[in-house]
């Protein structure tokens, strides 16, 4: 592994870059583009000053439940519930959505839901808004396979649910996002940036930016709304250049071969795959992820020096990756924009984007992801010309929650 072959140039980033600037552009004219560019049909009220809402966050397997009270525009998140469903999201058989709503609802029967008529869900799989504000299931990922939900209204369903399976529940509304849409609206709280993305670096990955309405050819017609629109990007999808032939053997046996490429090289749930595939003789423990990945890093002298390394190597093309595409993003944001951006807030979620050093052994530390990705950043940025530009960053606890609770309340 001395010879780095993760290793990316500059010149290669800008043009990782440029690539994705040029897709997202595609994906806001027409539909089924490679960046599918999904617009939500929900203009977030950033003001909100009191309200009451459910709010629920399915994952990738874990669900949580709880109510959030706006005070005097302050969010408060009351005591909720949690749980793990796995067992039923990701049964090579496919359970039945019903299933998965009974299990939802025993969950959700234990808060106490007096006053509560809103919902605000955090659905976090590609989907097309619908004009009323809920979505409809495209295709699922992360290994989730649950019948009877693909090409369905996701949030209507549940909801007649709950009102038939739950007395005294009364539901009269939900609002489904996803969790990058609902970090975007959580970034909303900075009224000084001119621009916000909502970015997820975790199990996967995916943007979330604003668009001005005249951007979006295939906007539908019938919404109303101008200024600027929210978009889920599904930039997992995005297939960049220079890829390697160990991301193109962690893609030829997935699960979903020809998708999700971007994901593939740079999220939680594949970099582990990685290292297991450079050394395919070796053995390693079960679900070697990004967590045991930075174990290695901090902890060097517990490991041969070529996992170490290799480990290094594959954590910062992660980090390099992650910030060619917010580079791209972020130039076509400036580009797009009738006024100047020179503030944009990042609020960014996920285990991977904010992972370090574990402070173990003494050793020579590596830097956090985030500063990898910001210092590349600032670099392409200022290659493409726009150095003047300040990036906010910032983990907002409970953003998915806050970010839904806003959506139910617009």
């Amino acid at each position: 592994m001395e010879n780095n072959i993760f290793e990316l140039t500059t010149e290669q980033l800008k043009s990782i870059a440029t690539s994705l600037q040029e897709k997202i552009r595609e994906g806001l004219r027409e539909d089924g583009k490679e960046i599918r560019c999904l617009p939500t049909y929900i203009n977030p009220n950033s003001d909100v000053v009191n309200g009451k809402v459910l709010v629920l966050d399915l994952g990738g397997t874990n669900f949580r439940a709880t109510v959030i009270e706006f005070v005097g525009g302050k969010p408060k998140v009351h005591p909720g519930t949690k749980d793990n469903f796995e067992k039923i999201m990701k049964d090579p058989e496919g359970r039945d959505r019903d299933e998965l709503y009974g299990k939802m609802a025993s969950l959700i029967g234990s808060l106490n839901l007096e006053g509560v008529n809103a919902i605000g869900y955090c659905f976090s799989y590609p989907c097309e808004s619908t004009l009323d504000g809920d979505a409809k299931l495209l295709y699922w990922t992360k290994g989730v396979t649950v019948r009877g939900l693909i090409d369905q209204p996701v949030g209507k369903t549940l909801m007649e649910y709950l009102n038939r399976n739950l007395k005294g529940c009364n539901f009269t509304s939900i609002k489904v996002i996803n969790d990058t849409v609902a970090s975007l609206f959580a970034g909303l709280t900075d009224k000084e940036a001119q621009a916000h993305i909502g970015l997820i670096v975790g199990t996967g990955t995916n943007m979330a930016p604003f668009y001005p309405s005249g951007k979006i050819r295939k906007l539908n017609p019938d919404y109303r709304q101008t200024g600027l629109i929210p978009i889920n990007l599904e930039s997992g999808n995005f297939y960049p250049p220079f890829l390697t032939v160990i991301d193109d053997k962690i893609d030829k046996y997935s699960d979903n071969q020809g998708g999700q490429r971007f994901e593939k090289a740079i999220s939680g749930m594949y970099l582990g795959r990685i290292i297991e595939y450079l050394f395919s003789c070796d053995e390693f423990e079960d679900k070697f992820d990004a967590e045991k990945l930075t174990r290695i890093m901090s902890y060097p002298d517990m490991y041969k020096d070529k996992y170490v390394l290799a480990a290094c190597q594959v954590y910062e093309r992660s980090a390099r990756l992650v910030a060619a595409s917010l580079a791209g993003l972020i130039v076509d944001i400036i580009e797009s924009y009738d006024n100047p951006v020179k503030i944009v807030r990042l609020t960014a979620e996920g285990s991977l984007f904010w992972s370090e050093d574990q402070k173990g052994l003494k050793h020579v530390k590596f830097k956090s992801y985030k500063c990898q990705v910001l210092d590349m950043l600032y670099a392409l940025l200022d290659a493409f010309g726009h150095g003047d530009v300040t990036i906010r960053v910032e983990k907002t606890p409970n953003a998915n929650l806050i970010g839904s609770a806003i959506a139910a309340l617009s």
